[in-house]
Parts: C-alpha cells; sequence; structure tokens
C-alpha cells in the first residue's frame, strides 16, 4: 500500500497541472480586463464576451470531449489541450483588437474541456479508497493557478506604476495586460512535456480490448492484491461487450441513467449558477465598486485566491471522511449566507460627490471636475443610479477612464463586511461545490458511458458558467451589485433543498459498486 499512493500520486499530479493551467487562464482575466477595456473601448457586453468567451469554447469542446478521450485516450486528448493552451497564451498576449482576442480566448476555453478529461483518467487510476483525494487533487491544482493568477496580476500591476529601467525597455508599463496573459505560456510548455511521461489509462485499455497493457499499468499503481481485485472489477463490468459510440450515445437516454444525470446535471448547474466565476474572473472589478483603489482591489483579490487554497485542502483532508454530501450541504450553507451578506453590504452604500471631491478630482482631470459640479451634493442610495446619473454627464471615455477614480471619492460603504462576504463566499465554494462535484462526476457514471455523461454535464457547466459570466457586467449596470449577488444566494438555497432531498453518498465504494447503486433506484 506504501508503493500504491506515491504511484499514482504521481502521475495525478502531472495530470492535474492541467487544472493549474485551467484556473490561471481563466482568472487571470480578472487583472487584464480593465486595462483591455480602456485599450479596445469596449461595451458591457463586449467586456463580459472577453470574460466569457473562453467558456463559450468549452461550451463546444465538452459535447466532443468524451467521445474524443475514448476514442483516443485520456492522455492522448491531454496532450493536445496542452497545445491549445499554449497557442491560445501566445495568441492572446499579442491580439492587437477585441476580435482577435475573444478568438485567441476562445481557443484557449476548448481546452477547457480538460476539467472532464483529467478527473475521469485520475479516477480511473485511483483506488476507492484514495479516489476523491486523488480527484481533489485537480480543484486543488485549480484553485493554485487562481491564487497565482491573482498574484502574478498584483506584481504586474505594481511594475506597470514603478519607474525602473528594464520595466519599460519591455513595455510593461504600456502593455500590461498582455504580460498579464502571455505568462500562462510558461506552465502549458511543461505540462506538455510532461504527459508523455504518464500511462494510458487502465480502464481505457480495457475498453479497447488491450488487455496486456493495461495489466502492466495497473500493477504497476498498485499492490499485487489490490491490482488483482480492481482488474478483476473492471473486467467484470465490462465483460458482456465493448460498445460503440452510438450504443453509448443512445443508453443516455435509458431508465439507469436518469437518476446519475439528475445529480450530474443538478451539480453542473449549481456550481456555477451560485456565481463563482464572477467572483473569480471579475474579482478587481467587484472590489472596485466598494470604493477601495484599483491597488486595494488587486490585493484583495489575492486574498480571494489565498482562502481558495486553504479551503480546497480542507476539502481533500475531509471528502473521503465526512462524505461528498455533507460537504455540499455545509458548503451552499456557507454560499446562501455570504451573498446574502454582500447584498446587504452593497444595499446600504451610499454616493454623493461632495466639493472636497471634486477639488481632488480638479488635479487629475480638469474638465472631468468641471462636469461633475452639475452633481454636486446630491446623495445617492442605488449604484444603478448613481452611475446612470454620471453616464448622463459624461462622456463615454471620461466614464470608462475616471469610473473607479470618481466611485472612490463618492462611495460610503462599509467595505470590509463585503469583503468578508466574498471571502466567505470563496471558503465556502471551496469546500464544497468546487471539489465535490467534480469527484463525483467522476464516479456516479458506468465505465461504458463515464466519458460522454461527464462531457453532456460538462457542456451544461459550461454553458452555464458562459451565461453568468457575460450577463454579469450588464447586470452590475442594471440590477445593481446587491441585487445581484442576493440572486446569486436564492440559487444557493434552491440548490442545498435538491442535495438533501435527492443526492446520494459514494464515498468508500468502487466505481462498480456506485453504479450498481444508482441502478437500483
Amino acid at each position: 500500500m506504501l508503493k500504491t499512493v506515491p504511484t499514482s500520486l504521481y502521475y495525478t499530479l502531472i495530470v492535474s497541472l492541467g487544472g493549474f493551467i485551467f484556473g490561471f487562464d481563466a482568472s487571470v482575466i480578472s487583472g487584464a480586463i480593465g486595462f483591455i477595456d480602456v485599450e479596445f473601448a469596449l461595451t458591457d457586453w463586449q467586456q463580459g464576451f472577453v470574460v466569457s468567451s473562453p467558456t463559450l469554447g468549452a461550451l463546444f469542446a465538452m459535447l466532443f470531449a468524451g467521445a474524443i478521450s475514448d476514442a483516443i485516450g485520456r492522455r492522448k486528448a491531454l496532450i493536445i489541450v496542452a497545445m491549445l493552451y499554449f497557442i491560445s497564451a501566445i495568441c492572446s498576449a499579442l491580439a492587437p483588437n477585441y476580435a482577435l482576442l475573444v478568438l485567441a480566448r476562445f481557443i484557449g476555453g476548448i481546452a477547457f474541456c480538460s476539467l472532464i478529461i483529467a478527473p475521469v483518467y485520475i479516477s480511473e487510476i485511483s483506488s476507492a479508497k484514495h479516489r476523491g483525494k486523488m480527484v481533489s487533487v485537480n480543484q486543488l491544482n485549480i484553485v493554485l493557478g487562481f491564487a497565482l493568477s491573482y498574484f502574478s496580476n498584483y506584481y504586474f500591476l505594481q511594475l506597470s506604476n514603478s519607474d525602473i529601467s528594464w520595466v519599460k525597455e519591455l513595455g510593461i508599463d504600456t502593455h500590461t495586460w498582455r504580460y498579464m496573459l502571455g505568462l500562462e505560456t510558461i506552465p502549458a510548455v511543461l505540462w506538455f512535456t510532461l504527459l508523455f511521461f504518464v500511462p494510458k489509462s487502465p480502464r481505457w485499455l480495457l475498453l479497447k480490448e488491450k488487455t496486456e497493457e493495461a495489466k502492466q499499468t495497473i500493477f504497476a499503481l498498485f499492490d499485487a492484491e489490490e491490482a488483482k481485485s480492481q482488474l478483476n472489477d473492471i473486467q467484470s463490468s465490462l465483460s458482456e461487450k465493448t460498445w460503440s459510440l452510438k450504443e453509448r450515445l443512445g443508453f443516455l437516454n435509458a431508465k439507469t441513467m436518469r437518476y446519475p444525470l439528475f445529480v450530474g446535471i443538478t451539480l453542473a448547474i449549481a456550481q456555477q449558477i451560485t456565481g463563482i466565476n464572477v467572483i473569480f474572473f471579475y474579482a478587481p472589478t467587484i472590489f472596485e465598486q466598494s470604493g477601495v483603489g484599483t491597488d486595494a482591489a488587486f490585493m484583495q483579490a489575492v486574498w480571494i485566491g489565498m482562502v481558495n487554497v486553504a479551503f480546497t485542502i480542507v476539502a481533500m483532508l475531509t471528502i473521503d471522511k465526512w462524505g461528498r454530501k455533507p460537504l455540499l450541504i455545509v458548503g451552499l450553507c456557507g454560499v446562501a449566507i455570504s451573498m446574502t451578506v454582500c447584498a446587504y453590504g452593497f444595499k446600504q452604500a451610499t454616493y454623493e460627490i461632495e466639493s472636497g471631491d471634486i477639488a481632488e478630482i480638479q488635479i487629475v482631470a480638469p474638465q472631468l471636475a468641471e462636469k461633475l459640479l452639475a452633481l454636486e451634493g446630491k446623495v445617492y442610495y442605488s449604484d444603478v443610479e448613481f452611475k446612470q446619473s454620471l453616464q448622463r454627464t459624461l462622456t463615454t471615455a471620461q466614464y470608462d477612464n475616471h469610473q473607479q477614480l470618481i466611485l472612490n471619492s463618492s462611495i460610503s460603504m462599509n467595505a470590509p463586511l463585503v469583503l468578508f462576504g466574498i471571502i466567505a463566499f470563496v471558503a465556502s465554494f471551496a469546500v464544497s461545490l468546487g471539489p465535490v462535484m467534480w469527484a463525483m462526476l467522476a464516479e456516479i457514471f458506468p465505465n461504458q458511458t463515464r466519458a460522454i455523461a461527464i462531457s453532456l454535464v460538462g457542456v451544461i457547466n459550461s454553458l452555464t458558467s458562459f451565461l453568468v459570466q457575460l450577463v454579469f457586467p450588464w447586470e452590475l449596470m442594471n440590477f445593481g451589485a446587491a441585487a445581484t449577488f442576493f440572486i446569486y444566494g436564492i440559487f444557493a438555497l434552491v440548490s442545498l433543498a435538491l442535495v438533501v432531498r435527492f443526492f446520494p453518498e459514494t464515498k468508500g465504494r468502487t466505481l462498480e459498486q456506485i453504479t450498481e447503486n444508482f441502478q437500483s433506484r
């Protein structure tokens, strides 16, 4: 047994590096989008599309990811994914306009299908006892990617504001966002190289009737006794026949698949509709809405990354002890409460431009200060009303370039309360929906249909994520921050009710035992 965990963990760490790149790719835009908005003069919808375009790419990729990984193997599919990440990072950093930036990020989104291929591979090389932890390693790498992107964004922001000679020579001060996005090329190349050293999935090998190679892999991963048990279980589950793609697709409609699909689809929607990617991908923007300033907003995003990592580790340590369902219940309760706190914090905010504020703005932007005299002394109790008033008073360029400066000067609110709410939200998500969803998706479907079923669920997950990200800038402008966060809290309560009422527990069971249990319902 001492041999089993290190061997499978070694390959798990390599494969889950894709999760790290996904996390970095997905959240690095949170720091870059402000610079991109100014450079390309984006509308609210264009801003939302720059952020969400990778998820749209993932939506299309996940339609085919399961079938492709079944056809060519999990490892080969991941190698292709690594190459796509590299191409996307290079093209994003060099994009000369809005359209090509969206296209480059769309290509990177195609690589997001690693989110479903990697957990499948990891679950297929792990023992039942350690499978939850092993699959959660992928989620840990995702949140490490989130955290590093926030650190790197903050670092590049500080560099861009410095007077260091090499910063100006390299153009970091004028092309800050390009360096933020281009940094991803380094882990992408590393992952591409390391993937050639991992074995093929033993379950996939047996699906393809490559019995000898499968035996070699299984006996390399497990001690002799467990290897024989694993081999017997897999062969027993595949003993009837090897299904064609058409048969696997047809089986998705079978009565025995309804319950696992219901669980999977519920998880997929709940993970995204509660707003997690809005927090991750727009973190500095959200914090700037509370008036803390750009530097402080980027630093608070770093705190989000650190909390995310810490509580993902908590989930890894408890997922095989406490089980999947208890973590989901605790986490969703936390999400509902924390989103309510954020909604309350923004609801209490007031906005007023005073004479002293205009005097300070006069130093930075004299023409802006003159126009703001028309709003002096007026108190606004809604961020929507205040922003709409600014848009009527200022030109589009003035509003885009100086919105944060005006917010900092005029807002009065309990910013620490909002920071607490968002950090509590991230902690609640990290201990539940984040790792538990991927662990359960890798467990609840039969061997023959696992990859295709997870693809279907992945498509729904990506579609939900895309829509939530796309509408957020418009939502923020038209509904306001308070209403937006309150909506996420309502969705968390609905998800909690479904989990409590319908979800099973899968900890400590083999994949074959879980399948048998689901089919008996």
